[in-house]
């Protein structure tokens, strides 16, 4: 004989009905609830200028690679290219054919004539040609295109042209923001949040070869500087430098009193650090590379529109570099930062 199907009685066809509606009230409210919205989670068509530096090949093997040694970054993936380089730059010119090859067969990443073309085909762009010098002409087309847009290190190889970045960009209303890796590694974070007190002095020290070209900070010294103004914060207000041949010291004042100084190594161990001296105590940390972490914020930023680095802090920073030159032109005497600026600006 067949058992009797069992009728569940009211009481627990009420209890399974209220889970359900609890379980679906819970769903909906995390999709309500979550900061991540849906033009966030989608993986990003990322374009990139200038296929000239190591860091091309890096950051795309980070984003378009899961197994990367690195480490992988979620979020986007870059998909098109443009390749420039400077004939008279040696390590550009040099390495160019070999970075856009990798890109190629390694990535599968399609190569366009133009900025502007590639543009349509991409929703976000990062220029990483390694000469400063054409970043003001390689970030118009994507700026007027309405894209976000990174810019690697060094924003540009002036501070006149970095002004011009980002007027163009708040013409048209489009996020912009450089940084160094540097800003990102986790001993400049240890060092810059440390419980030493209030900071009366720091010093950032880290390689710092020149090339023609550029401000002498900004072609590699922009890595302990960025480091420096990471622990520092914006509000410097003069930069005075000592110069030797194997050595740079750049000493700024801050408008609080606090003093901050990199220095800068051209001969004997080339390592990265920052020493901090507070109230209370000092630390300091080792720093290096930090391309994973320098991604992530990239992402994020073309996730968001926010840029973690203010164009304020930027354009300070550039003017600490630049004025460094004019420094050592007089002697070593300090030059005002806002005094720098304002003669740069149109």
């Amino acid at each position: 004989m067949k058992s009797p199907r069992m009728i569940p009685s009211s009481t627990a066809s009420i209890r399974r009905t209220l889970a359900t509606a609890a379980a679906v009230a819970a769903i909906l409210l995390a999709l309500v609830s979550s900061p991540v919205r849906a033009q966030e989670t989608k993986e990003l068509r990322i374009g990139m200028v200038g296929i000239d530096t190591s860091h091309a090949t890096a950051f795309t093997g980070i984003l378009n690679d899961p197994e990367n040694q690195r480490g992988h970054v979620p979020g986007g993936k870059v998909v098109a290219a443009v390749k420039q380089f400077s004939a008279d730059i040696e390590s550009s010119a040099s390495r160019v054919d070999e970075y856009v090859e990798t890109l190629k067969t390694q990535y599968g990443v399609t190569f366009y004539d133009s900025i502007a073309e590639m543009c349509q085909h991409v929703d976000a762009v990062m220029i990483e040609s390694v000469d400063g010098r054409p970043h003001l002409e390689q970030a118009r087309p994507v700026i007027e295109a309405g894209l976000p847009l990174f810019v690697d290190k060094p924003m540009s190889a002036s501070l006149k042209d970095v002004l011009a970045i980002f007027d163009l960009a708040k013409q048209h209303e489009v996020p912009v923001w450089s940084s160094s890796n540097l800003r990102f590694h986790e001993g400049v974070i240890k060092a810059a949040t440390a419980d030493i007190g209030d900071i009366t002095y720091a010093l950032s020290y880290g390689p710092a070869p020149t090339e023609e070209h550029h401000p002498d900070l900004m072609w590699y010294g922009i890595h302990p500087s960025e480091a420096l103004f990471t622990v520092m914060g914006p509000g410097c207000e003069t930069v005075a430098r000592t110069y030797t041949e194997g050595t740079d010291l750049v000493t700024g004042t801050w408008k609080d009193g606090r003093i901050g100084s990199v220095m800068g190594i051209r001969s004997g161990k080339r390592i990265y650090g920052v020493k901090v001296f507070g109230t209370k105590g000092t630390v300091e940390e080792s720093a290096g590379a930090a391309y994973p972490e320098l991604v992530t914020e990239v992402i994020k930023f073309f996730q968001t529109g926010t840029p973690p680095v203010s164009a304020e802090t930027t354009i300070e920073l550039f003017a600490f570099m630049e004025a460094a030159d004019e420094s050592k032109r007089q002697g070593g005497a300090p030059v005002s930062i806002a005094d720098y600026i304002a003669k740069q600006k149109p």
